[in-house]
């Protein structure tokens, strides 16, 4: 009968407990450096930095300590240069008991927000050309997004496309008030479709 010898596990008892490699490692690994405190430390300061910029509700929902909200309300007063950096590092010193993560995460919802708010200016954009100069997107627009009142858009579409026209030959085309009736309509819609029913 094959009897296997069992894998012998690397490690050491010490104090009647078997000690394992990987808690050895942490063991070793000790304190910070002086170079992994700082770099938390600026990064810290700059986060306390885009607090300053951060959405109120964001920042509500961050549920930060007064200390910390005074000295960013304080920061957003100081026009003085040192003034302002001697206060940035006050905030900073504030934010190092703190968990970064949730800081991070409200920091990047406010960027990626306004990308995304970008991206939908785009879309919308794109639907209201393609509206006005071809026949046939009223129904792909209608398909998609059927609540809208088709016709109010299509009177907007018509008299944008009488304002598109250039009123002498050889002018480039001017765009009307229809123009950009089409556009909000398009935005609202798309926005109202993206948010969902109501409840």
């Amino acid at each position: 009968m094959n009897t296997k010898t069992p894998k012998a596990i690397k490690g050491y008892w010490s104090n009647g407990r078997f000690v394992k490699p990987e808690e050895i490692a942490l063991e070793e690994v000790g304190p910070p450096s002086k170079t992994q405190l700082k770099a938390e430390a600026d990064e810290k300061q700059a986060l306390g930095e885009a607090l300053l910029t951060l959405r109120a509700d964001l920042m509500a929902r961050l549920d930060l300590p007064d200390k910390l909200l005074e000295a960013i309300k304080e920061a957003k007063k100081i026009t003085n240069f040192e003034g302002r950096r001697r206060q940035m590092q006050f905030i900073g010193k504030l934010m190092r008991p703190l968990d970064a993560d949730p800081i991070r995460e409200a920091i990047n919802e406010q960027l990626n927000g306004s990308a995304q708010l970008t991206l939908q200016l785009h879309l919308a954009e794109q639907w209201r050309d393609k509206l006005v100069l071809d026949d046939e997107a009223l129904s792909d627009w209608l398909t998609e997004y059927p609540a809208t009142d088709a016709q109010q858009l299509r009177a907007m579409i018509r008299q944008a496309r009488k304002d598109f026209k250039p009123e002498k030959p050889g002018e480039a085309p001017r765009h009307g008030k229809s123009y950009r009736e089409v556009f909000q309509l398009v935005k609202e819609t798309m926005k109202k479709a993206a948010e969902g029913p109501q409840t």
